[in-house]
């Protein structure tokens, strides 16, 4: 018995210090070894969260190609989301979050152009174009942005950024130029990737504009929700579960749809609202650099997808362009101001794919 108070007193007394106060010995705790193993702790959060949205970001259009292998993709798509954004909306729920029906509208209008039209056009092109591939056009979102806030008054293009959108639109010509190198890759595929970054710009832009949840899950869950349901209806009208052979899904597909829900959207995403709570937006937005690069060495590495000069060439171009009118966007001026308020990508920058 002795033995074991011992061993608690020992273990008390370990990082900490003995001091008199009052002219009694009193064991206080040292605060600077705490310290150190918070910082410690929180520089390792850090570290997994920056993993989480550079890595598992980057990997999800390769799952999403091996979803979709057999699995018709609007029926991945609609599942994936709706118990990604089931989980976020009961999360916030049980942490007080009750949305009201103008954020239900909100979610509604983002849900169409995020999810329906973004991920829709995503899931299904990724049939017929290479993960890396997808994964380099959908990098494009920054340029679209730009130009769209630029025709709704809301930024000015600067000579870099107007520089990088040139450079950018090289990038995107070689890849889905008439001459495709990349075996498997269609014409149609590769405009049906850049159609869901448009859409996705154009949800990104509009977003300010609607009266979205001020709660980080809420914010996401709804227009998630939304859009996986009608991803789901457009799965029906189009016949696609009637198509879904049950007996012949595969183990990859079924991996690869479990990856997308856990990890793509819920870890995540998590690890982004995390992040951008504690970090500049700007060094959280360094993401879209890494993840066509983490698509393409995973796509090469996995699936053995072709990895071509002109791929390369055209991923240095994309990637270029991206850094210039991330630079060019600091330097312009924005106007309304209040749309500069909502600086940080409003919903759900982390589903990019």
């Amino acid at each position: 018995m002795r033995s074991q108070q011992s061993a608690a007193i020992m273990a008390m007394i370990r990082g900490s210090r003995m001091v008199n106060i009052g002219g009694r010995p009193v064991i206080v705790s040292n605060s600077r070894d705490i310290s150190r193993k918070t910082e410690r702790g929180n520089a390792v959060k850090m570290t997994l969260a920056f993993v989480a949205i550079y890595v598992i970001w980057g990997s999800t259009y390769l799952a999403i190609r091996y979803a979709v292998e057999t699995i018709p993709p609007l029926v991945v798509a609609g599942v994936r989301h709706s118990i990604a954004g089931a989980i976020m909306l009961a999360w916030a729920w049980v942490r007080g979050y009750r949305p009201t029906r103008q954020q239900w509208v909100a979610g509604f209008v983002l849900g169409l152009f995020f999810f329906l039209v973004g991920h829709g056009s995503l899931h299904w092109a990724e049939k017929y174009v290479e993960s890396g591939l997808a994964a380099l056009l959908i990098a494009t979102e920054p340029m679209f942005i730009l130009v769209l806030a630029w025709m709704m008054g809301q930024q000015k293009i600067s000579r870099v950024s107007a520089l990088g959108l040139g450079l950018g639109v090289v990038g995107v010509a070689m890849l889905t130029g008439l001459e495709l190198s990349a075996k498997g890759s269609s014409l149609l595929g590769l405009l049906a990737v850049l159609l869901g970054s448009v859409s996705w710009s154009v949800g990104v832009v509009i977003a300010p504009r609607l009266k979205l949840p001020s709660d980080a899950l809420g914010r996401t869950a709804l227009p998630t929700l939304c859009g996986a349901a009608m991803l789901l209806i457009a799965a029906g009208i189009s016949g696609e579960f009637q198509q879904t052979h049950w007996a012949t899904i595969s183990m990859r597909s079924l991996l690869g749809l479990g990856f997308l829900i856990v990890f793509g959207s819920v870890v995540a995403f998590t690890s982004y609202i995390w992040l951008l709570q504690r970090v500049p937006p700007a060094l959280v937005a360094t993401h879209t650099y890494a993840n066509p690069v983490v698509a393409v060495i995973l796509g090469r590495l996995l699936a053995h997808e072709h990895l071509t000069p002109r791929v390369v060439l055209a991923s240095v171009a994309i990637l270029g362009a991206i850094v210039l009118i991330r630079r060019g966007e600091r330097a312009a001026a924005v106007a309304p101001a209040e749309v500069r308020a909502s600086e940080t990508p409003a919903p759900v920058s982390e589903e990019c794919a």
